[in-house]
């Protein structure tokens, strides 16, 4: 992955730093200790600290603190649940309602490790959504997530029916091909469709804190280049 870390960065002052995480960049390493994006950050500023984390395959927003006390400080809004969090996704099909709450608990799965389920004795769980816009096979929707659970939105979108586009946990993982939506489309003959979109289409788009001097901070991560290319397509 060619990746800038100072092409990504959305956002910076004396307490934090806001990136543009792109999707397939783990936050923070891994077991298995695959370098994440704080380590991209601690060679750029030395000592950051981890304040929230997108899984792997999520792109946008991610903070984080520069000082201890700023981790404190924007860690604490985290675990209150005082920070507005805004993502978009691409989901199969259309929801029913085109706006609504889905509050069911999630726990992680009993038998399937790194999985996680709705499942009544889980820990509150609580996703409001939007449709933006509805085409033949999907819909652009808004989520805003008040609880932090691994993989809620995902989890969520599938209790509904219809899971995020190319979700390989969650959904079907299938990539997005024009040629599904787009009727006189043709290839040449020794050619390979090359697809619109072909990772999880689930990006944090904005995050609304409150600044260590008091002021409160919205700061947006622009859509990666594939999903806009795919809402272009789907708009056509």
């Amino acid at each position: 992955m060619s990746f800038k870390i100072s092409d990504a960065i959305l956002y910076e002052d004396d307490y934090l730093v806001a990136v543009n995480k792109p999707s397939g960049l783990l936050t923070i390493p891994d077991r298995e200790a695959v370098p994440g994006l704080r380590n991209l950050l601690q060679e750029r500023y030395g000592a950051i600290f981890t304040v929230h984390r997108l899984d792997r395959d999520t792109s946008g927003l991610v903070i984080f603190a520069k000082t201890e006390e700023a981790h404190r400080h924007f860690s604490k809004q985290f675990e209150e649940r005082s920070t507005r969090k805004i993502y978009n996704g691409l989901v199969l099909g259309t929801p029913f309602q085109s706006e609504g709450v889905v509050n069911e608990p999630i726990a992680e799965h009993p038998t399937k490790k790194g999985i996680m389920t709705v499942w009544r004795k889980g820990k509150e769980s609580i996703t409001e959504f939007t449709v933006l816009e509805r085409f033949r096979l999907y819909s652009w929707m808004q989520f805003r997530i008040l609880t932090g659970r691994t993989h809620q939105i995902r989890v969520h979108m599938k209790h509904l029916g219809h899971p995020v586009v190319c979700d390989p946990l969650y959904g079907d993982g299938k990539p997005v091909l024009l040629s599904e939506f787009r009727k006189k489309f043709t290839l040449g003959k020794f050619e390979e469709e090359r697809p619109l979109l072909n990772r999880l289409a689930l990006h944090a788009a904005a995050l609304t804190i409150q600044n260590v001097d008091g002021k409160e901070l919205t700061i947006e991560a622009p859509l990666p280049k594939d999903m806009r290319a795919t809402l272009q397509q789907l708009r056509k």
